[in-house]
């Protein structure tokens, strides 16, 4: 027990001394190199500024993501600048660092003459409550601290909509999550059931409520189908027209019958969906399909995914041809090639959730327009988030195409990244060095222990 308390504080004392190393590069990285060298504030009012380009590479050391990085900076700030109290206790080790980081975040809007009185109520009450007491103790003074700020973002979340979706989980399903109003929700769900109690009838009762209710939803996305299955369900006794049906049903009915198949099938919208697949899988209709945004999933939930839709398929492209144009934009052929080649955002340690049409295409060696023909291709590309390609361009760091679907990050100060189908692994300055100059030759280099053995 005395070993469990011991390895408690150890690893308080460890998260300080990450939250004090962040500090310490942000003070490090506190004034710019140039006019050109953009200046950010990731925690509250009151807090020293940051060169922006400075993070990605503290993250690359973190082995993060900048965002997390750039958050740990922020919550460091804030504890030592606007909540001093608090901060003293998460020093000593005798509270929750993350609490206190948690606190940071809900109070940053406030201003710093502001925030002390959330400092003063919450280094009272963290060493010895529970978190999630802190945390309301923390909300209830930020309130008070600032209630007409309170007021007008309890205005603003009024007008905050969305429909959203989850990432997929292990077996290829997703949540549909929406902020709408009560009579809306309350209308969507009577929908979702009155389709649920249909297809309760044509289902059987091998199916649970729940997930009658989860089919249901889907045919929302199909109002052709769905108002045709609504109609053959929803007659009279002598099996005449509803009762509640407006006058203008059967003009609208009659309408949708004339349609042809082609025009009914827009009614529910187009969407474009990358689905990787071996041609043996596809054959065989076993083994493991990846989509874009959704994840892995088994082949035989393909149908779940693609539904009733009319689907169109692109021809697969030959990886090894040597696609290069010589303008600076990157053709769609481009495009397409280096994402499959990649497979992601190739920022180190970035996980791979972008999207094919959410990244830029970045030349790893910069397009010179007096160079030679042929810079663009897959042998010069890689697919960056708008952050990573600003964080590339402007923050001294460099990139190497080192082999298909392979990329060499060096920092300025001496770190180095190979960023490949296996994720992200360190190299060591000497290991880069010979991956730069082997490429320059034409030839791609792969380390294995015993060289990583020999050269220590």
């Amino acid at each position: 027990m005395d070993s469990a308390t011991e390895a408690l504080r150890a690893r308080r004392l460890a998260e300080v001394a990450e939250l004090r190393l962040a500090i310490q590069w942000a003070v490090v990285q506190g004034e710019p190199r140039d006019d050109r060298d953009p200046m950010v504030t990731p925690g509250g009012d009151g807090t020293p500024s940051v060169r922006e380009h400075a993070i990605p590479e503290l993250a690359m050391a973190r082995e993060t993501h900048p965002a997390t990085t750039r958050a740990l900076i922020a919550d460091g700030l804030d504890l030592v600048h606007r909540l001093p109290r608090t901060w003293a206790v998460v020093a000593s080790g005798e509270c929750e660092p993350w609490v206190a980081r948690k606190v940071a975040t809900l109070s940053r809007a406030l201003l710093a003459d502001q925030v002390a009185l959330v400092d003063r109520a919450v280094a009272r009450a963290i060493a010895g409550h529970a978190p999630s007491t802190v945390l309301e103790i923390a909300r209830a003074k930020v309130i008070e601290a600032d209630p007409e700020t309170h007021r007008a973002e309890r205005e603003r979340s009024r007008h905050e909509r969305y429909v959203r979706l989850s990432r997929a989980d292990e077996f290829g399903y997703r949540h549909v999550i929406a902020r709408t109003t009560a009579g809306d929700a309350a209308w969507i769900d009577a929908m979702v059931d009155r389709v649920a109690d249909i297809l309760a009838l044509t289902h059987g009762h091998d199916h649970n409520r729940d997930e009658l209710r989860s089919l249901a939803l889907g045919w929302l996305a199909r109002p052709a189908d769905l108002f045709k299955l609504l109609i053959e369900h929803t007659t009279t006794s002598d099996g005449e027209q509803p009762a509640w049906a407006p006058d203008h049903l059967a003009d609208t009915v009659d309408k949708l019958c004339a349609l042809p198949a082609h025009k009914l099938a827009r009614l529910r919208g187009r969407g474009r969906l990358f689905v990787h697949i071996t041609d043996e899988a596809l054959r065989t209709r076993t083994g493991v399909a990846r989509i874009e945004g959704v994840g892995p999933i088994d082949v035989q939930q393909l149908h779940e995914v693609l539904g009733h839709a009319d689907v169109t398929v692109t021809p697969v492209l030959d990886l090894q041809l040597r696609r290069r144009v010589d303008a600076y934009e990157h053709p769609e052929t481009v495009k397409d090639h280096v994402w499959i080649q990649t497979g992601g955002d190739c920022f180190p340690y970035t996980p791979r959730t972008a999207t094919r049409d959410g990244v830029d295409y970045d030349h790893a060696v910069p397009y010179d327009d007096t160079g030679p023909p042929g810079q663009t291709g897959p042998h010069n590309s890689g697919p960056l988030r708008r952050s990573h390609h600003r964080a590339k361009t402007h923050g001294g760091l460099t990139t190497r195409v080192v082999g298909p679907g392979r990329h060499l990050w060096r920092t300025p100060h001496g770190q180095a990244f190979l960023v490949d189908h296996t994720g992200t692994t360190r190299l060591s300055s000497s290991q880069a060095a010979a991956m730069a100059d082997a490429i320059e030759d034409g030839v791609e280099l792969y380390f294995t222990e015993s060289w990583a053995y020999e050269q220590a």
